[in-house]
């Protein structure tokens, strides 16, 4: 695994650090229970700042990729292995939208207006199809 990260881009290092592993996790180079680094090694080989790894780690929690347990560190949850599987799917989505002329703006809407909202009937009728 190697995490990627350059001081030109405009997004900030710990956005950076995510958005190398979540490539990893949906490449499946990085399947569900592998390990992640320590902070404090990724840190010291990046020669950044912990805090910004960790950062970077809890957004991934937040996007469920990850689970951080005391003593255990960082692993890839299950969902890693749905991410990479959905790749090639995705993949076709964007392809398909550029064909049609559709902006990637207007595809994330159109994706995250699909995404049921929790306690909702569309959130029901997607559970028991």
């Amino acid at each position: 695994m190697l995490v990627r990260i350059t001081d030109e881009s405009e997004l900030p290092l710990y956005a950076q650090i995510a958005a190398s592993l979540r490539e990893d996790i949906a490449a499946g180079r990085l399947s569900p229970g592998a390990a992640l680094p320590p902070a404090r090694e990724l840190a010291a080989g990046l020669e950044i700042n912990v805090h910004t790894v960790l950062r970077a780690y809890q957004l991934l929690r937040d996007e469920g990729l990850i689970d951080l347990k005391r003593r255990r560190g960082a692993v890839v949850t299950p969902a890693a292995g749905a991410m990479a599987e959905l790749r090639a799917d995705v993949t076709a989505l964007v392809e398909r939208a550029v064909q049609l002329g559709l902006s990637g703006a207007a595809l994330a809407a159109l994706v995250a207006s699909a995404v049921p909202v929790p306690g909702t009937a569309a959130e029901s009728a997607g559970a028991s199809a």
